[in-house]
């Protein structure tokens, strides 16, 4: 069969749902069965079943879903049927009248050696796949974050956005836990904004969005869960891929990607070198309103000359012991070192408007970071009928180093007027053991239990020392009031059971989780020690119906933690510059929030859509407080101090809509809309005035994202991405809306064995985080803020003994299969 016959096959069977949304009537019949991979006996998703209508050829067919099983409703004919899978042999029948309902049952395809090394034509993966607990988006074939990296990524994932600054956010909530292959990880690290953009793009398959997460999952993150799966191809043979990078802002990078898979064994590896420079630049205009102010009004501009090196490995084997047992091991590491330089022009007025200084402060940083993680996982699927065993340990290292020299200078007397030197390290060992048990009982009933033991150490270290003898050069003194050791030291025991049950339309999966949580704080400098214990119970019931195929109903219900970590509750300052302080709260208690989510999800032959509304409740809610200390740095600026306080009642409410639309076979319309209401009340009594403020606020939000892929003649793809996220505030501050737009196009090269892609991110360099502050009868602030300045990459693939590959589902997990 000729290119152009597959492919117009493979068009018609992206259509799979047509025929199996509409009710039966007396001229149909329905064909089902479940697709196996026959010597491992696990299901194969995406499987392709091919209808040919003797009388008329006409040809339909449908996709098996995650569990290999397919129904598709047709109308009344003689069919000659087949079933095909990448890298399998193909099953055929014979042609056969079929005027009445039939079951196929349990069809066995069987691996096909000889064409290992042969290249073909696969249909994309649908953009999103529903389970009753999680959504589920593939991210292969988007073209903007070709060279990119994990907040690229996620960026592009609806219902998520990454703030300018990097903060991840879930329906507008930053309190969201991210995974790595279903597990916490140091490879997301303590500064998670950083280590995400040390994540190469390359390197991951998919996002797991879970935003009504089961008992099976910890129950940290109120948002819910963002679970990140690395890739780990499983195609037959030795096959793979080639990247390389070009930027402007200046950018070098590769990225390599292969494995090799026989019938015991599966090596893979993802490799990938950056070299990158991203220019920012942020502007902030303060006013102080006390009377006795001697800067009444300060400004500030300051450009991020950043220069950062990065390498990311993932070496890994999977071992198949039986065809339903397997070990998997895997070795990560992911490393940095970034030189960068950052100018501050800084100028100070008095209450007419004169000017009292003009200082240049220059800030030379030199960062090391590493990242290690191995894993150790075991799989035992048994007879292959759904019970199943999963052994999972993984230990994981974060070590961040960074020193600090900062000079300030006065521009029109051309004297040095602060030397600094800061020193800081923070390091990060994680330990965990997970084990997970399914045992069906029937075609309906499944129950889980299983147990997860997470041990975490993080250290922080903050050391200053600066001149105070300008005269006679004076040596660098610690600042004894700001250095200090920090310690925490975190074991959560857990331990999880769940039932799942199909009714007829309905399908129920419900849960209980208790967690034991011990909490050891260490501060080294204050020879000071707290100890915390605590436990809790987390409920979680998720319920779907399904009207017909294609149209269903889910309900779920969970609670969810947020357990104050590290920085937060180190009582001694640091600094992110001279008038602005941090301390953390070594009082600060875990939020708990009780989320419901009602989801509808309907697909018609061209669109598909998904709404959800939700609703959730935290008490004991933090607040970051941001209140004047009363006391001047050396050029006589107010100092500011932040830190995070239990204040408030939160309640917050939404309502989300995905769709995927396509009007042609060569345009594809992506768009996600998410409207939610905040409201929080508290009041705070200052320590240092005894003023009592009123914390209450009520903020209606929302954020849009409408991507468009269309494909043109030639095999050139164009890929337009637009974000736009509405104004928000908060007691303090108030933000203004952002928007941006990407644009990328991607061309297929060498008979489909390559592609050249080239991609502009912020087009019209509008991705700015712009913002005021008002600090009642203290200070108005302005201050705008932007992370990288736009950029344009270019990116070749050279795939060998693949094309756009799409593996072999082989059952590992990632967090759990859910019911």
């Amino acid at each position: 069969m000729s290119i152009k016959n597959n492919i117009l096959l493979l068009f018609l069977f992206s259509f799979s749902f047509i025929f199996s949304q509409q009710k039966a009537n007396k001229n149909e019949v329905i064909i089902q069965g479940t697709v196996i991979d026959g010597s491992t006996k696990q299901p194969l998703e995406y499987a392709t079943v091919i209808l040919k209508n003797k009388e008329t050829d006409v040809l339909s067919g449908g996709l098996t879903d995650l569990n290999g099983n397919f129904k598709i409703l047709t109308p009344k004919a003689i069919y000659e049927i087949s079933v095909k899978y990448i890298s399998f042999k193909s099953k055929s029948f014979s042609a056969e009248n079929i005027n009445t309902n039939k079951n196929f049952g349990t069809i066995e395809l069987s691996q096909n050696t000889n064409s290992l090394n042969e290249i073909v034509i696969i249909a994309e993966k649908t953009t999103v796949n529903i389970r009753l607990d999680k959504k589920i988006f593939n991210i292969g074939k988007d073209l903007s974050i070709k060279g990119g990296n994990a907040s690229d990524v996620l960026g592009n994932v609806p219902s998520v956005q990454v703030g300018v600054e990097g903060t991840v956010s879930l329906r507008g909530n930053e309190n969201v836990t991210i995974l790595i292959d279903g597990r916490p990880s140091a490879l997301v690290g303590m500064n998670g904004a950083e280590a995400l953009r040390q994540i190469p793009a390359e390197a991951i398959e998919k996002v797991e969005v879970i935003t009504s997460p089961s008992a099976r999952y910890d129950a940290e993150g109120t948002a819910g869960i963002l679970n990140i799966i690395l890739r780990k191809n499983k195609l037959i043979g030795f096959n793979g891929s080639l990247q390389l990078d070009l930027g402007n802002p200046l950018k070098v990078g590769t990225a390599f990607n292969a494995n090799w898979r026989t019938e015991k064994w599966n090596l893979f590896t993802n490799t990938g070198f950056r070299y990158n420079t991203n220019p920012g630049n942020a502007y902030s205009d303060s006013k102080y309103l006390s009377a006795n102010a001697q800067n009444a009004r300060v400004t500030e501009n300051r450009k991020f000359g950043r220069q950062g090196r990065s390498l990311f490995t993932s070496i890994g084997a999977k071992y198949y012991l039986t065809d339903n047992t397997s070990i998997v091991g895997n070795i990560v590491l992911n490393g940095g070192k970034d030189n960068d330089t950052n100018t501050n022009n800084i100028q100070r007025f008095d209450f007419q408007g004169n000017t009292n200084e003009l200082t240049q402060r220059i800030e030379a940083e030199n960062e090391k970071e590493q990242r290690l993680q191995y894993t150790l996982d075991y799989l035992n699927n048994f007879s292959g009928n759904g019970r199943k065993l999963s052994i999972n340990t993984q230990y994981s290292t974060e070590v961040e180093h960074a020193l600090n020299t900062i000079t300030e200078t006065d521009r029109r007397l051309n004297t040095l007027n602060d030397l600094e030197e800061v020193l800081k390290d923070q390091d990060e060992t994680q330990a965990l053991l997970q084990i997970d048990y399914v045992h069906p009982v029937g075609e309906n009933i499944q129950y889980e239990g299983g147990y997860r033991g997470n041990y975490r150490t993080i250290f922080n270290g903050f050391y200053l020392t600066e001149r105070i003898d300008f005269e006679n050069e004076g040596p660098l003194i610690p600042d004894t009031g700001l250095n200090n050791s920090f310690n925490y030291n975190e074991f959560i025991n857990a331990a999880y059971f769940q039932y799942g049950q199909k009714f007829n339309k309905i399908s129920l999966l419900a849960g209980l989780r208790y967690e034991d949580t011990f909490i050891e704080i260490i501060q080294q400098t204050a020879t000071a020690e707290n100890k915390r214990k605590y436990g809790n119970f987390f409920p979680t019931v998720n319920i779907g119906y399904e009207f017909i195929d294609g149209e269903n109903i889910t309900f779920g219900y969970n609670r969810r933690i947020r357990r104050p970590r590290g920085r937060s509750l180190n009582p001694f300052p640091s600094r992110s510059s001279e008038s602005n302080l941090y301390s953390g709260n070594v009082s600060l208690n875990p939020v708990i929030t009780d989320a419901v989510d009602i989801g509808y999800l309907k697909r018609w032959s061209t669109l598909t859509v998904s709404t959800s509304l939700y609703f959730n409740k935290s008490n004991d809610n933090w607040e970051w407080i941001q209140e004047n200390t009363g006391m001047l740095t050396d050029n006589n600026d107010p100092i500011t101090k932040k830190f995070p306080i239990n204040l408030s009642t939160e309640e917050r409410v939404g309502l989300e809509l995905t769709l995927n639309y396509k009007p042609h076979k060569n345009w594809n319309i992506n768009s996600d809309f998410n409207l939610f209401n905040v409201t929080s009340e508290g009041d705070y009594t200052s320590t240092t005035t005894n003023n009592t403020q009123n914390f209450d606020f009520n903020n209606t939000a929302f954020f849009i994202r409408l991507n468009q892929k269309i494909t043109l003649p030639g095999k050139t793809d164009v890929q337009i991405n637009m974000n736009y996220r509405g104004p928000t505030q908060n007691a303090q501050t108030k933000s203004k809306s952002v928007f941006s737009m990407s644009f990328a196009a991607s061309k297929d090269l060498f008979n489909e064995r390559a592609s050249l892609s080239l991609n502009l991110s912020d087009l019209f360099n509008s991705s700015i985080s712009r913002r005021n502050t008002l600090l009642p009868d203290f200070l108005e602030q302005y201050f705008e803020f932007q992370w990288r300045e736009p950029q344009l990459n270019l990116s070749f693939v050279y795939r060998f003994n693949q094309k756009k590959q799409l593996g072999e589902k082989d059952g590992t997990t990632s967090g759990g299969d859910s019911f």
